[in-house]
């Protein structure tokens, strides 16, 4: 049986692998394409629009995002359990307190924003508190906390910045086509192959970037639960926890695709399709998954 640390080591290894391939990927994308125009102006601006992009959000999503799933903040005197559960887990993870926050959604949910532990709020759903346990609401509350402790925040607006850059200079290869027509030395012997292989290149390297973001997002996700663990000592909380949020069908009103990431586990309800080319679109791994690994883990 693997310990909670092996699957820590494990997932850490695996994240920092693919991101390895990313930015190699990359690197190859962004040499193909100064190639085919014989200049790195393409490459420069991207990486200047997705870095100042990344920068803003950075900053100021975490206050778009509380607004935008209308949380509204407590003090300890509002909700004296769920307080202390928040404060003793970022005791025991050695974080400082972060803001809490409630939505008053029925469904069983929750997440953490902030760009950094000290600058960091939990989000629960009002759904959550009433259906959940207490050992199952500090295996969620740990869960999100270890995405603080972890800095998935952090590596997040880094990921966003490598698909954002892939995706502009995608983009302005193919406009830079349209407007002004390939390298004169392309149309030699040899050139209009590569010309072919660089707009299929363009057309194909923002999604399989993507793809490879949604990769990161499900190993960080393994993590957290490892992590959450760590903190709790119980894997049992959050596998019962996940069981019943997972089997909840109530709708979550302010869902949406831009924050459904953020989430513990998908906001949207209905019938997941499990075959093995939906999954590498998910932002998060079946559920199943996860119980299964939890369950698993051994604790030392």
């Amino acid at each position: 049986m693997a310990t909670f640390y092996t699957h820590i080591e494990k997932n850490i290894l695996k994240t920092w692998t693919l991101i390895s391939v990313f930015l190699i990927f990359i690197i190859g994308i962004g040499w193909f394409f100064s190639y085919l125009f014989n200049s790195r102006i393409i490459l420069l601006i991207a990486v200047v629009i997705s870095v100042t992009q990344t920068f803003l959000s950075y900053f100021y999503s975490d206050k778009i995002i509380l607004s935008m799933v209308k949380a509204r903040r407590i003090e300890k005197k509002d909700n004296p359990e769920l307080y202390r559960i928040v404060e003793n887990l970022s005791i025991t993870a050695g974080l400082p307190m972060p803001q809490v926050y409630i939505m008053d959604e029925l469904q069983p949910n929750a997440f953490a924003t902030g760009r950094n532990p000290k600058h960091s709020a939990i989000v629960v759903t009002a759904g959550l508190l009433e259906k959940l346990e207490k050992s199952e609401l500090e295996g969620v509350i740990a869960h999100e906390l270890s995405h603080i402790k972890n800095k998935d925040i952090f590596l997040g607006s880094i990921v966003v910045v490598l698909v954002g850059i892939v995706a502009l200079v995608s983009d302005f290869f193919l406009r830079s086509l349209f407007w002004f027509g390939p390298r004169r030395d392309s149309e030699r012997e040899g050139g209009a192959i590569f010309l072919i292989l660089g707009i299929i290149a363009a057309i194909l390297a923002p999604i399989a970037a993507t793809l490879i973001q949604l990769a990161i997002s499900r190993k960080r996700e393994f993590l957290a639960d490892a992590s959450a663990v760590l903190l709790t000592r119980y894997p049992e909380g959050l596998a019962r926890a996940l069981e019943k949020i997972a089997s909840d069908k109530v709708p979550l009103r302010v869902a949406s695709n831009a924050t459904s990431h953020l989430f513990i586990a998908s906001p949207f309800k209905g019938n997941q399709t499990k075959n093995w080319f939906a999954k590498i679109f998910m932002t998060h791994p079946p559920i199943e998954e996860r119980i299964k690994a939890l369950r698993e883990m051994e604790i030392q």
